[in-house]
Order: structure tokens, then C-alpha cells, then sequence
């Protein structure tokens, strides 16, 4: 069934460049954390089922630095969309700055740090926010508790009811992505002809067809972008 865009609708796609600006390390760039780090080891269900510790550890640090990071500019930018438009952020990002910058609707595809679930099928799910998790810490169903966020091998969550927001989208916002990772990376194309879309970043080579490319911060641009588009919804108000 085609969706009708609604023009008062804004669709942010987020990814680790917005956190990066917040001091949180990205992980593909040239000082990403896999060039330090094994994905295999500390990212996928074969190393948690090889050494479970060594993947909380890593976790445990990325949760520790995620809590102690800040919203910057752009997240509170985005959240400041919501005074004249309907907002769903989608996000990579595993950390809470967008939620703790003020928006209400955030989906996290590659699931959220913090939270903890167990490792049965029942995948009960608990909010931990910056506390560790210890070998020993068990789901109320007896499983091991570990980070409720997508390995390697793993699927994507709510790819359909994001791929429907993009496409029904007035307006959509890329920031902080290089568009290197699928299949979320393909949610840009579902975006319709006649909507307003601006990319944010520096990490994209071909921005995606129709697509305004804005090269540069996401602190100094995004704000720009936001601006320009409440500007737009106070002038329609007013006509």
C-alpha cells in the first residue's frame, strides 16, 4: 500500500557522527573502535558464547562512556523539531543523548545499551541505564543477562516500521552516517520524491539522489537545517 507523505512529519536518520561529536568514538572511521577491538570477539553471538566476560567488559566501558557523554547542539536541535512537526528520530546509535535532548520518539534499530535482556527466547529486557553487567546477573527467566544491543549476525529491529516512516516523511534529515551499513543505509531511498531531504556529514562520497548534501559538523549544521525548517512551519501558520 503506497503512504501518503505528510508534509508536517520530519524523519531524522541518525548515526554515530552526531555522538562523535558528543566525544563518544565511532567505530568504522580511521580511529573507529573495530580498528581496535575485534567485531568477532566483542560484537556477535560466537564471541559471547566463547568468552560472555570479554564482551561485558566492552560493553560496560562503551555504556560507562555513553553515560557520561552529553546531548550537543544537533540532538538538542532535533528535539526543538517537535514544537511545529510530528518527529520520529531512527537511530544507529545505541546511547540515549537523543532521548536525553528532548525527543519523544526515537527508534533504535541497532538496539540500546542501556538496557539489559536475558538470552532466552522470552528476551525480557530491563533498563539498566549506566550500570555494568556482571557475570552471574541473571534474567528473572534464570538466562545471563547481556546488553540489549544488535551483534554481527544478528537482524536489525523495527527495519519495517522505519522503512514506513521514511516513506511517509515531509521532510527527512540524514546526520552523522556514511551510509556504509545495511541494510538500515537503504532507508534513505525510501524517502519520497517531493519530500524535503538534506544529508548532514562528512563520511558520504555519492550523497543519495535528491538529497541536498550539507559537507560539515553536525553541531554547526543541523541547527541550521532545524532552523530553517520551523521558519518554513511559523510562515504556514501564519498564511
Amino acid at each position: 500500500m503506497k503512504l501518503e507523505v505528510q508534509s508536517n512529519k520530519v524523519v531524522v536518520l541518525s548515526g554515530s557522527g552526531v555522538s562523535a561529536e558528543s566525544g563518544l568514538p565511532t567505530f568504522r572511521d580511521s580511529a573507529g573502535i573495530w580498528n581496535s577491538y575485534s567485531w568477532e570477539e566483542v560484537s556477535s553471538p560466537q564471541g559471547w558464547e566463547h568468552r560472555p566476560e570479554v564482551v561485558l567488559d566492552f560493553y560496560d566501558e562503551r555504556r560507562r562512556q555513553a553515560w557520561e557523554a552529553a546531548p550537543n547542539a544537533a540532538h538538542h536541535a532535533i528535539a526543538a523539531l517537535e514544537a511545529s512537526y510530528e518527529v520520529i528520530v531512527i537511530t544507529q546509535n545505541v546511547d540515549e543523548l537523543h532521548e536525553r535532548a528532548g525527543s519523544s520518539n526515537v527508534i533504535h534499530v541497532h538496539g540500546q545499551i542501556a538496557y539489559a535482556r536475558g538470552t532466552s527466547a522470552a528476551r525480557r529486557r530491563y533498563k539498566i541505564g549506566g550500570a555494568p553487567i556482571s557475570m552471574g546477573q541473571l534474567c528473572e527467566d534464570g538466562t545471563q543477562l547481556r546488553p540489549d544491543v544488535v551483534w554481527f549476525g544478528e537482524e536489525v529491529e523495527f527495519l519495517r516500521e522505519a522503512k514506513r516512516h521514511v516513506a511517509s516523511a515531509g521532510r527527512v534529515l540524514v546526520v552523522g552516517t556514511s551510509l556504509s551499513v545495511f541494510p538500515v543505509a537503504a532507508l534513505v531511498k525510501a524517502a519520497r520524491g517531493r519530500a524535503d531531504k538534506v544529508l548532514v556529514g562528512f563520511g558520504v562520497t555519492k550523497p543519495p539522489y535528491g538529497y541536498a548534501f550539507l559537507r560539515g559538523k553536525a553541531t554547526e549544521l543541523v541547527p541550521t537545517v532545524v532552523d530553517r525548517w520551523l521558519a518554513e512551519s511559523m510562515a504556514r501558520a501564519g498564511t
